[in-house]
Parts: C-alpha cells; sequence; structure tokens
C-alpha cells in the first residue's frame, strides 16, 4: 500500500538512517551548492590545454570559477536564505506561490552573470552556459505559476547536460545522481514523482538545446564539444529509466497489472535500441542507470507510491 502523508512521520521513525540520507542528498543537491563542484570541473577544463602537453592555465580558471561561483552560486543562495528567513519557512522554500521572488531574483542574477563574463571577453561556452542558466530558471519560473515542478533536479541536469557536452560519457557519470536525487525529493515530501522527473528532464534536454543553438548560430569559437546526437543518447540513457519507472508507479496506483508487462516490453526494447544504435559508452550509462534505478525503485516503491 502506498504511504500517505501521515505515515512519512512513521517511515522517518522506522528508517532514521534512510531519511537523515534523503535530507543530506537533498541538501547536497540544493542547485547553488551542487553547482559548485560541477561548475569546477567545467571551469577547470576550459582554462586546461592539452596539446602538446597538459597544461592549465589558472590565472584565467580563477576568472572563470569566480564568476561561476558569485552568479550561480553565492548570489542565488543569498536570496534563497534571505527569502526563506522573511517568509519563515523551509529553506526549500516548499510552498509553490513563495518560490516566484527567487527564481525571478535567480534570472536576474544568472543574466548579470553573463553580461559580466561577454563584456570581460570570457570563455564563450561559460557566457552561453551563463546565458542558458537564466533562460532555464525564467521557463521553471513560467512553470512554477502552474505547477511545483522540482528546482533541485533541473538545478542537477543543467551543469551536467554542459559536462555532457564537454566530456561526454565522463560528464554522463554525474547523472547517475539523478534517480537518487528523485528518491529523496520524494521521499521528502517535496514534490511529487512526476515534479522531480519532469524538472531534471527538461533541464537536460534545455541546456543542450540552448548551447547548442547558441553556439551553431552565431558560430562561436568553443572547445571541442560532442555532438547533438552524441549528447541526446548520454541524455536518454540518463532520463529513460526513471521515467519509465515513474510511469509504471502511476500505473500501479490505479491497480493496473498490465503495467508490469508493458513496462517489462518497453524496457527491453529501449535496451535492444541502445545496444544496436548507441555509442557503447552510452550505452554503459544506460545499463548503469537502470540498474540503479531499479534498485531505487524496487526496495523503495511504498516511497514512490505515496499518496500525493
Amino acid at each position: 500500500m502506498p504511504l500517505s502523508r501521515v505515515d512519512l512521520d512513521k517511515y522517518k521513525k522506522e528508517h532514521p538512517r534512510k531519511y537523515k540520507t534523503a535530507e543530506n542528498i537533498s541538501t547536497f543537491t540544493n542547485p547553488p551548492i551542487i553547482c559548485i563542484p560541477l561548475f569546477l570541473i567545467i571551469c577547470f577544463y576550459l582554462s586546461s590545454s592539452f596539446n602538446p602537453s597538459f597544461s592549465v592555465d589558472w590565472g584565467k580558471f580563477i576568472v572563470l570559477e569566480g564568476i561561476s561561483l558569485v552568479f550561480i552560486s553565492i548570489l542565488p543562495m543569498a536570496i534563497i536564505l534571505f527569502w526563506a528567513k522573511k517568509l519563515n519557512t523551509d529553506k526549500d522554500i516548499s510552498n509553490r506561490s513563495d518560490r516566484y521572488v527567487p527564481l525571478l531574483v535567480g534570472v536576474v542574477s544568472y543574466f548579470i552573470g553573463f553580461l559580466v563574463a561577454l563584456a570581460l571577453h570570457l570563455d564563450w561556452f561559460l557566457t552561453i552556459l551563463i546565458l542558458c542558466y537564466a533562460i532555464d530558471t525564467f521557463i521553471v519560473m513560467l512553470i512554477t505559476t502552474q505547477w511545483k515542478v522540482s528546482i533541485h533536479t533541473t538545478g542537477l541536469s543543467g551543469p551536467v547536460a554542459a559536462l555532457i557536452v564537454l566530456l561526454g560519457p565522463i560528464g554522463a557519470l554525474f547523472g547517475l545522481i539523478y534517480p537518487v536525487l528523485i528518491w529523496s525529493r520524494v521521499l521528502l515530501k517535496k514534490h511529487s514523482l512526476a515534479q522531480a522527473i519532469v524538472g531534471g528532464a527538461q533541464g537536460f534536454f534545455l541546456t543542450c538545446f540552448w548551447l547548442y543553438l547558441f553556439i551553431g548560430l552565431f558560430n562561436l569559437p568553443v572547445v571541442e564539444i560532442y555532438t547533438p546526437i552524441e549528447s541526446a543518447w548520454f541524455i536518454l540513457a540518463i532520463i529513460l529509466y526513471p521515467i519509465l519507472l515513474g510511469t509504471s508507479c502511476y500505473l500501479n496506483r490505479n491497480d493496473n497489472r498490465a503495467y508490469k508487462i508493458a513496462f517489462a516490453i518497453i524496457g527491453a526494447i529501449a535496451l535492444f535500441i541502445f545496444m544496436f544504435y548507441a555509442p557503447v559508452d552510452a550505452l554503459i550509462i544506460f545499463i548503469l542507470e537502470a540498474i540503479i534505478s531499479v534498485a531505487i525503485f524496487y526496495f523503495e516503491s511504498d516511497v514512490f507510491l505515496m499518496e500525493e
């Protein structure tokens, strides 16, 4: 049987370690926090040279990381903490209607960061990525007027998508956090399963879309990046199983036994497609994501069947 909101307190008492783990995951993956290590990798890569030998332009790295830290992390985090304290609410600002102001300030912060990067003639990839943050956050703000899409999963998927464009399979490895974060947000009752899944999916696709659009449209000189098709394979490898399993959970709520057969068939078809058409490294990411997703959904099925 699914867990109700009342049962959440009981779950917390019976599984304190799991609940604490979910809280820690949620804290670490708060968008202004999770972007720090991910942007650190992005800025380090953009500041590195591999020909003829490996070297790092530390001056460039400090500037890139400084701009990222101020406009992507510090300023958004400051407004979140200020707004949460002002409203006397939790740091996640769980009430949907209370999220408009920090989201709007986030958009402004990102756009100012983009203008600063543009004025300083910084690396084009980082400059466009900051612009992508502003656009994606504005879209999330519009969605939030009607639906409480997960900012946590969106905040994870954005920089991971950028890492995929830059590093391919290495960047995609960070996407393995995605199903774990979904579990965390749903368990803590911060979002429904659909809100957590959709937040990540739209973050992956929108970030890649804007990056390739602006880089291609203006023929910007950037470092060597993976092709849109290659990036699409990695993103599909990350989001496909969480979407399939999430759909099966919703079908199961109506006690529809056919979902098991449908899920098995669709999963087998997806594996077949990846085996014969996807790059080998994308197939490996798909298999790893499937193992993690199935394990989480199997052992924590009651969490994902919680009543809305």
